[in-house]
This record gives C-alpha cells, structure tokens and sequence, in this order.
C-alpha cells in the first residue's frame, strides 16, 4: 500500500473511532461512591456491635453471627440480580430503590425489639447495599467509552480506595458510634446515610441507559429460578458451616442437590441468572473470582475474629477495640491511594498476598498479655493486604468482564467476596464456639494463614495479569 493510501485509511480510522471527551463526569463521583460504601460500611461496623447486642438479648456468638451471616447471604445472592438490572434499565432508578431501603432497614434495626427483627434489618440492608457498586462500574464504563478513556485508573482507585478504607475504618467508628449512643446507632447511621445518596443520585444521576452496559436487545425476564436454587445453595452450605455436626448431614447433601440443579438449570435458562457457559470461556475471570473469596476470607475472618477477640479475650471496649484498629484503616488507605493509578495488578496481589501471610504469622505470637503495641502492629500488615487486593481484583475485573455486562460482573464479584466472608464468618463460629480465647484465635489465624497461602500461589504464575492495565500497542 503507498504511502498517501496509508495516510488516507488512518485518517478514516480516527473519523470513525469516538472522539475522547473533556473527561470524566465529575458530579458521578459523589453519588458513586457513597453509595457503594453503604455495603461495606454495614459489613465492618457491625463487628464491635456483636458483643453489646448478644448482651443486650441474652444471645449466644452462635446466635449474633447470623447478623453478620443474613447480610452476606442478601448480598451474594442480590449483587448479581441487581447487577443484571442495572444493565438491562440503567443505574438511576436501581441506585435510587436501593438506598431508599437502606434508609428503612436502618430504621428498623435502630428500633427492633429483639434480635430476629435485627437480623431481618440486616437482610432488608445487604439487600439495599446491593445496588450502588454495580451502579457505580455501570457508570464508569460508559464515561470510560464517552470519553475515550479505556483504563479510567483514578476513578476506579477512588472507588477502591473509599470502599477499603470504609470497611477496614468500620470497626473504629462502630465503637466510636457505640460509646456514644448504644449499639443502635450502627443501624441509625443509615438513615441519613441514605438520605444524602437519595439526594445526590437524583441530583446528579443520568435518567436515561446510556454507556455500553444498557442493550435494548436483552429481555428484562429474570431468572428465577436460577436465583432461587442459588439462594438454597448458599444457605444449606451456611446453616452447616455454622454448626457442623455429623447429625446435620442432610445440609451438605442439600447444597450439593442445589448446585447441581442451579448449574443444570443456567445452562439451559435463556436468561440465566450467572451465565455458566460464557463464564468458563473466561478462565482469566474465574481466578479472578476466585482470589476475591481467598482474599476475603482472610481479611474477614481477621477483621470479625480479631475484634471479638480483643472484647473478650484481652477485654477491651469496643471503643477501644476499634482504635486498635485504627493503624489498620490508615494502612489500607496510604498503600491504596499511593499505588491506586499503576496499571501493575500483579505486583498488587502478591504482595498482597504475601502481608497477609505475614499478619498471619504475627497473629499466631499475639496472647492475652501481650503488650499494645503488638496488638496494634498486627493491623499494618493486615492493612496493607486489605488495600491492596481488593484494588488489584476490582482492576483487573473491569479489563477481564464484557462491557455490555459490568454490572453484573461487578455485582459478582461482591458475591464471590462474601463467599469469603461467610466462610470466615463460619470459622469464627467454629474457632469461638464459647467465646473468643486465645487458643481459637490462633487456630482462626493458621485457618486465615492457608488462605493466604493459597492466594499466593494462584497469582505467581499467572502472567496474563502483568498485561492488565497498559494501554494497547498503537497499529
């Protein structure tokens, strides 16, 4: 080809690519990320609160982790429907529905008059939580295709960052809310929470499908079904793994019955509610997937085992349980904001991975008579892991998932991290079955130190993730 006819074909090349836009819609980002913080938020705060509401109805840990478990339960199985809402109809109206029922349910926990009326608030949150992070990836990519811009890194370090740092900071102002006005207020806090996110996202929200999530193609029917055997799946596994007992052993054959018929059903499903089939001829995003749940295991089980020790096993208040967090919270915003913008995914879950081994270790030297500074050292690098994988799995979802599709990967993804949190979730239970000693924390510890293990050698040889992030080769 000559040269003017070279010069001729890339000029129509440039016509016909979309022009780059001034940037990124900044009036998205409030609303973005307030509302993606609801979630983990609520699934933080409610570590210190554990305690004083057991106290306060007689009940059990076996008994207060179910408000721990419902939350997670809601939030696995309503972050993919919601997701697939989002992309089908647009994030304004899912945005606006959902933050709305967060205001209600924290109405009704801040006045529930006993702990199954709780746990149902916390179903009703994880349920409402469920909208605003689909939303928010929904909102990127398309301002991410508006503009041009195929790797939007500062939005999408601001989203990881404001979500790490609000969970890993959630125990600290749940003890500070709780020192001031009772356990209650880490349900009140929602209300005007919910307030300003419905104020803001009809505000400054789009009213319209815009971006490359919204096709006018894709029926709106859900698969019922689908959602309905996924929900007895995960419940079967939970009621188990929460009491394991031999005389239980219908439960496991349950979830097993229910995975088989969720898998068979999604299969055939014209709509399904997860798309088996497109989702194994993306095997770079199954091990993305899968690292979220190892990642989050350890992180959950050390945020809700490691606070419940402090109250019970070293006897500290929950005021001051999460100030001996407070390191761990800083820790997870300054590594988080200061590697948020550099493409490398890789490099972030390593060492990651690897701080979460060394948390581990640390864990297993900690004792009832240790001194302070070890107690609040043990949170750096357990902040560190805390920041950093969640940013590097959040990145490398946006590159791996179909674009017509975001939401509902996104929605995923949540769901595959509180896998990881109902596992961690049922290890304390079954490391703490009478109360959080010492002895239990460092079988949790060594539980966490596997996964941790595991989530490190899943990344080192994973060369596809060094290529995530860097802008493609100009033809």
């Amino acid at each position: 080809m000559t040269r003017p006819a070279v010069l001729l074909a890339r000029l129509r090349y440039r016509r016909q690519r979309p022009a780059p836009d001034d940037g990124f819609n900044r009036r998205l980002i409030a609303p973005m990320v307030l509302g993606s913080v609801l979630n983990p938020i609520n699934s933080s705060m409610i570590a210190v609160a554990l305690v004083p509401v057991g106290a306060a109805f007689g009940a059990p840990p076996a008994e207060t982790a179910w408000l721990v478990t419902a939350l997670y339960l809601a939030t696995a199985v309503g972050q993919p429907v919601i997701g697939r809402l989002v992309d089908t109809h647009g994030p304004r109206r899912l945005y606006l529905a959902g933050t709305a029922v967060v205001g209600l349910a924290g109405l009704l926990g801040a006045l529930a008059p006993s702990l199954g009326l709780l746990i149902v608030a916390r179903v009703l949150l994880g349920l409402g939580t469920s909208a605003a992070y689909p939303a928010a990836m929904h909102l990127t990519r398309s301002e991410a295709e508006r503009t041009g811009r195929s790797s939007p890194a500062g939005v999408l370090t601001v989203l990881a960052v404001a979500n790490q740092t609000v969970a890993v900071v959630g125990p600290t102002l749940g003890g500070l809310l709780i020192g001031v006005g009772g356990w209650r207020t880490v349900f009140a806090v929602n209300v005007p929470l919910s307030l300003a996110c419905l104020a803001l996202g009809a505000a400054r929200l789009p009213a319209a499908r815009s971006g490359a999530g919204a096709r006018s193609d894709r029926p709106d029917r859900l698969d019922h079904a689908g959602i309905a055997l996924f929900a007895v799946l995960l419940l079967a596994l939970m009621l188990f793994l929460m009491e394991p007992d031999p005389a239980r052993w219908y439960l496991p054959v349950l979830a097993v019955l229910a995975a088989a018929a969720f898998a068979a059903r999604e299969r055939r499903a014209r709509t399904p509610f997860i798309d088996l089939r497109s989702l194994a001829g993306n095997r770079p995003l199954i091990a993305t997937y899968l690292r979220q749940v190892l990642g989050y295991t350890a992180v959950y089980a050390f945020l809700y085992g490691y606070t419940q020790w402090l109250e019970e096993g070293r006897g500290l208040s929950a005021a001051t349980a999460g100030l001996v967090l407070l390191p761990l919270s800083l820790t997870a915003l300054t590594v988080a904001g200061a590697t948020g913008r550099r493409p490398g995914v890789r490099g972030k879950l390593l060492v990651g991975s690897a701080c979460q081994i060394a948390a581990c270790a640390v864990l297993l030297l900690v004792h009832a008579d240790s001194p302070g500074a070890l107690l609040i050292g043990v949170g750096v690098p357990a902040g560190v892991a805390q920041g950093l994988i969640g940013l590097g799995t959040q990145t490398a979802l946006y590159h791996q998932a179909d674009p017509a599709t975001i939401a509902s990967a996104a929605g995923l993804l949540r769901t595959f991290m509180y896998l990881g949190a109902m596992a961690a979730s049922a290890a304390n239970a079954a490391f703490f079955p009478h109360g959080a000693t010492t002895g239990g924390l460092h079988h949790l510890a060594l539980f966490m130190l596997g996964g941790a293990a595991l989530l490190f050698l899943l990344t080192l040889p994973d060369r596809s993730l060094g290529r995530l992030g860097t802008p493609p080769q100009p033809r």
